[in-house]
């Protein structure tokens, strides 16, 4: 993929699917590293689907036979020196403590180093298609720190106000927009 927020994306959408009630999506970026983590509380992996996740023809998808989210982010860590990993456990063997957690970690000096991209599209992008899951987004570096957890949107605009509305949406990006502006 040519960003990497289509990568938060793609795996944020795999926490969808595996039934999450809240999503983390942090970023920090010190030095001349870039770790990307996304972690969910959904119904987790089996130890064999951990194992195999990284194969590009292992997928659950029914609509068609490869998985490249995962395989991909793997591939682009790894290019600039960096590393991949994958933890999950799942729903069956731990009831109360269940979920999956990816972290990528980037070299930025690296010729083949993805850009993050549209990072705050790819938020509000989230929040309108995540059907009520709750994300907590944080971007962290020397020079800024950025956060939006919709548990407090929710707390603040009550039961009756969906995050979805076009309104409330373009208050989110702008919202968003202010936070990385504020430290140009």
């Amino acid at each position: 993929m040519k960003e990497l927020s289509l990568n938060i994306l793609d795996i944020a959408q795999n926490s969808i699917t595996a039934r999450s009630t809240l999503i983390n999506i942090g970023i920090v970026e010190r030095d001349n590293t870039f770790t990307l983590t996304i972690s969910d509380d959904g119904c987790g992996m089996s130890a064999e689907m951990v194992k195999n996740v990284t194969d590009p023809f292992c997928t659950t998808r029914k609509t068609r036979k490869v998985g490249l989210g995962i395989p991909f982010l793997k591939m682009q860590a790894e290019m600039t020196g960096g590393s991949f990993s994958i933890s999950s456990k799942s729903e069956a063997e731990f009831p109360d403590d269940h979920g999956t957690i990816t972290t990528a970690m980037f070299y930025k000096d690296h010729i083949d180093f993805t850009p993050l991209g549209d990072i705050i599209s790819t938020v509000c992008t989230l929040i309108h298609g995540a059907g009520g899951i709750d994300i907590m987004f944080t971007h962290e570096s020397e020079i800024f720190d950025v956060k939006l957890d919709t548990r407090e949107l929710k707390e603040v605009l009550g039961a009756d106000i969906s995050l979805s509305e076009p309104e409330i949406l373009s208050w989110i990006e702008q919202y968003l927009s202010e936070q990385y502006n504020s430290y140009k």
